[in-house]
């Protein structure tokens, strides 16, 4: 069958049309502030064998890895697949993400011949489990984050399964919002029924098929020529999860080794840290789709996202590990598995395409969960904040701040106040840029938000699970770290901190407490003493960057009125330069040491060169030539390394693009940083 162009793009950009009528049902259906507000939801529709056909301005965390709960939905109940079913999922196990999103998943037949699934994955406030809003920052199985639904049929013959839905429903907290997210999906699924038998009246229904066909092929096409205009070769990255295993902070590492091979690319994460009794584990579908979101986004972000896209790219996640997790582990990570993913995707094409790939983002989704029962009301409530981070900084700009991620599509990044106010018993205080929180370089990274939220209900608890309140986002080619996440709960005017920073599980919180939470800033591009210093002389003017931030980071000298200083400015960054503490290099056969659970990397120097440095042992520091992005390690002081030199092996070497003798800066990682009094005024 011939296809002109014309009429491809016509039926291409219908079913992209179909995607966004979908989702312009959720939001004007749909009960929870979640989904109606912040539009924490995404639609799709795939084919029956489980490909991703269209999407439009959807959360690629949730639309990507759709293929794998729609082929598990198929292998269990495909045979058995009738007008007026659908299935309703939530298994991370079997292609989901996390218990919280639930999906919706809406067989359309045509003469009898099933021809497309329209999906909904929406974020329901709350499935059960040990605290409002399911996702516990110290969940030891994933019995305890929820309720989990494997495919079912919810609907048969377009009637509702009473029985299970009763089920459900009672096992999840605020049930009356929960019934209405799920009409609000269903709703969705029949009005992109109605639009597809409308475009198969009009066209036929081979046509359509075949236009589907022609479309995933060329986006194949487009994404191998990406591909295949990169050099081949092996290239390597590492990072780290967190975690706390028996109350002592544990880093889990996350090795990548990116191959490429012509038009073909391949990730491998063999070596990485074993899955753990704690939430820092996710599933193959979620690191699978985290390295399609990364390429798709640095190689062929213009173009509609579809299957076609992902056809050249192989991913290997070792089952059993932190990106392959199997039952019962918790699998709620699934934010901050992700986005280390794409971070060791970034470290890794920074060697290759330094000029495409900015600095790290924001490390976590976020999960802040604060509810309980209000006596006055006779109500649960449950809000779920996700304050957005600053992105990573990227060649020609500073990174956006308090914005969505490569990985969220169009969710809303700092929450309405006053629907906050609204639905909740919470007084949003403040809503900020913290001023310094954004990595230093040549371009900035994005500013993390600072939001304070007092509690005017009586017994509220409150649970965070996140990541990077640790590891803060890393710079590239030179650039610094941004600001870690942190959380903190003020009651009486005394500001109380959590021994298991990023991961918090039910917290109480008591009436007039204030919740404050401050999101991740992104990393830098570029080194900071080559940054413009009128740009910087903008950013303290803004509030975005501290006068001390400005001398000690960007070597910039102001005058009394905010004025550059430029004889000044040129002495102090000779000066800062000539302080930057490095060593050359000493090839050595292992610099990693074993952890409880997994392997970290080490800098051992000797006590002299350490004094010098004014490093303690226990710190974590940077190795960074400017080249690339940096490897972190864990600081040990050691009488047996020579002194003057920097014991690194092979891998390390490679990673960071120099050769043994070559220099590299040694610097602190600043891995605690108390909440701000000062805020950028601007960015209210």
């Amino acid at each position: 069958m011939s296809i002109d162009p014309i009429t491809l793009e016509v039926l291409t950009q219908g079913l992209i049309s179909i995607v966004r009528e979908m989702r312009a049902t959720v939001c004007r259906t749909a009960s929870s502030v979640a989904i109606y507000d912040a539009k924490d939801f995404s639609c799709g529709l795939f084919a029956p064998d489980s490909q991703v056909v269209a999407q439009s301005e959807d959360i690629g965390s949730h639309v990507v890895p759709l293929p794998w709960s729609v082929r598990s939905a198929m292998e269990k109940l495909g045979a058995d697949l009738r007008p007026g079913d659908v299935i309703l999922s939530n298994d991370p196990y079997t292609g989901g993400t996390h218990l919280n999103d639930v999906t919706v998943i809406f067989p359309v037949f045509q003469d009898g011949r099933l021809i497309f699934f329209p999906a909904v994955r929406a974020h329901w406030a709350d499935v059960g489990g040990m605290v409002p809003g399911s996702m516990s920052g110290k969940a030891t199985e994933i019995y305890q984050e929820g309720v989990r639904i494997p495919p079912i049929k919810i609907q048969e013959g377009g009637r509702f399964n009473a029985a299970a839905l009763d089920l459900l429903l009672s096992n999840m907290r605020v049930p009356e919002e929960r019934l209405g997210d799920l009409e609000a999906s269903l709703a969705s699924c029949r009005v992109a029924e109605k639009r597809i038998h409308e475009l198969c009246a009009r066209y036929g229904v081979d046509t359509l098929l075949e236009a589907v066909r022609l479309d995933l092929d060329r986006s194949e096409a487009r994404m191998r020529a990406c591909i295949a205009g990169l050099p081949d070769g092996t290239y390597r990255f590492e990072d780290y999860l967190e975690t706390y295993m028996g109350g002592r902070f544990e880093p889990l590492l996350l090795p990548l080794s990116l191959t490429i091979a012509g038009d073909r690319m391949k990730a491998d994460f063999a070596g990485a840290s074993p899955q753990v009794p704690f939430p820092v584990n996710s599933t193959a579908a979620v690191t699978a789709a985290s390295v399609f979101i990364a390429v798709k986004s640095i190689f062929d972000p213009a173009a509609p996202l579809n299957q076609g896209s992902f056809r050249p790219i192989e991913v290997d996640a070792p089952p059993g590990t932190i990106v392959n997790v199997q039952r019962p582990a918790p699998a709620g990570s699934h934010g901050e598995i992700r986005k280390r993913v794409i971070a060791t995707m970034v470290g890794a094409l920074s060697q290759v395409v330094p000029d495409r790939v900015a600095g790290d983002l924001c490390r976590t989704s976020f999960h802040n969960l604060i509810g309980g029962y209000d006596r006055r009301t006779r109500r649960e409530w449950v809000h779920y904040e996700w304050s957005a981070g600053g992105n990573g900084a990227f060649r020609e700009n500073d990174g956006p701040s308090a914005m969505a991620t490569i990985d969220w599509g169009d969710l809303v990044t700092v929450q309405s106040s006053e629907v906050i106010e609204t639905r909740m018993p919470l007084v949003v205080e403040t809503s900020r840029l913290a001023t310094d929180s954004g990595g230093a370089g040549t371009t900035r990274g994005g500013l993390s938000m600072q939001r304070s939220m007092r509690v005017v209900a009586p017994d509220a608890r409150y649970s965070l699970l996140s990541d990077g309140a640790v590891l803060p986002a890393f710079g590239v080619l030179g650039g610094r770290s941004g600001v870690p996440v942190g959380s903190w709960v003020e009651t009486g005017g005394v500001v109380e901190g959590f021994d298991t920073p990023g991961k918090i599980a039910g917290h109480p919180v008591t009436e007039g407490g204030i919740v404050v939470v401050r999101s991740a800033g992104g990393g830098g591009y570029g080194d900071p003493l080559l940054r413009d210093p009128a740009r910087v002389a903008e950013d303290v003017c803004e509030g975005y960057v501290s006068r001390t931030a400005a001398h000690d980071l960007y070597g910039v000298a102001l005058d009394a009125r905010g004025a550059v200083d430029g004889v000044a400015t040129e002495a102090l960054r000779r000066r800062l330069r000539a302080a930057r503490f490095a060593l050359p290099t000493v090839e050595v056969a292992d610099a990693y040491e074993a952890g409880a659970v997994s392997r970290r990397r080490v800098c051992r120097l000797h006590p002299k060169d350490a004094a010098a440095a004014g490093f303690e042992p226990g710190e974590v520091v940077e190795l960074d030539a400017g080249q690339a992005a940096p490897l972190r390690a864990w600081l040990r002081v050691d009488p047996a390394v020579t002194a003057g030199t920097l014991p690194i092996d092979a891998l390390g070497l490679a990673i960071l693009k120099v050769p043994a003798g070559a220099p590299l800066e040694i610097r602190r990682v600043a891995t605690v940083v108390p909440p701000q009094a000062r805020f950028a005024e601007a960015a209210e």
